[in-house]
């Protein structure tokens, strides 16, 4: 297995396309139902890219201030360009077939994606790292949320806004809020991916502590993140307790 060049973590925040799907009338007692996945339609994607060392080369929002084909353009051809291997949170059954249907809409080419057969392999880390498929033991284990594994290694998880919220914000004009959450939750994984490389046994504790505050020291200069990193425990986090 070829090691990869870079790894690009990411995340996407959506909503409902109303344009090719219409919500069930509410039923009480009953949750909302949730869009198919063609009916997501892509309003962030926030991105930290990684060199194959494993120190950050950047952490964006795709395509900021573009429309939703824009933002599609811009990620696939980043993807296409640098080949790196992806690293997601639920990404296998989420984001990666929102980004395809939603590319399939506004006619975006997805090359990378139908080219590698390692980007679809739930059992490979060659191309694309699923962290919600390999920490519950591919479904073996009761599905544990990206808030849940955040805080068991002493990151703060949700805190002021959850992904239920991301529409009612939308439609408030709140965008830059979302673009801030998404970047916590990309950052997140980020740390997260960080801890199973420990797990796994391919960087060591020593270079892991070096690693995690290397890239901790660099995030707290960003204002995007000023709440987040605030919340952030640091002991445990660079696993002192």
């Amino acid at each position: 297995m070829s090691r990869p060049r870079s790894y690009l973590v990411f995340d996407i925040e959506t909503i409902p396309d109303v344009s090719v799907w219409r919500r069930p009338d509410p039923v009480p007692g009953v949750e909302p139902a949730f869009p198919p996945a063609y009916a997501h339609q892509a309003i962030v994607i926030g991105c930290l890219w990684l060199d194959d060392s494993y120190r950050m080369q950047q952490l964006e929002i795709m395509g900021e201030g573009k429309d939703e084909r824009g933002m599609l353009d811009d990620f696939s051809r980043f993807v296409d360009r640098h080949r790196p291997a992806l690293v997601t949170y639920n990404g296998r059954s989420f984001d990666l077939p929102v980004i395809a249907l939603r590319s399939l809409r506004h006619g975006v080419a997805m090359a990378w994606y139908y080219e590698e057969r390692s980007v679809h392999d739930r059992y490979s880390d060659e191309r694309h790292i699923d962290l919600c498929d390999w920490l519950t033991d591919h479904g073996a284990t009761r599905y544990g949320s990206l808030d849940a594994l955040a805080r068991l290694i002493g990151l703060p998880g949700k805190i002021g806004t959850d992904g239920s919220q991301i529409e009612s914000l939308y439609r408030a004009g709140s965008i830059e809020r979302i673009r801030n959450y998404c970047l916590s939750d990309v950052v997140q994984t980020t740390l997260l991916f960080l801890r199973f490389r420990l797990l796994q046994g391919l960087i060591d504790r020593d270079r892991y502590r070096s690693i995690v505050a290397d890239l901790t020291d660099r995030l707290r200069g960003d204002a995007r993140l000023n709440d987040f990193m605030a919340a952030i425990d640091g002991e445990r986090l660079l696993t002192a307790a």
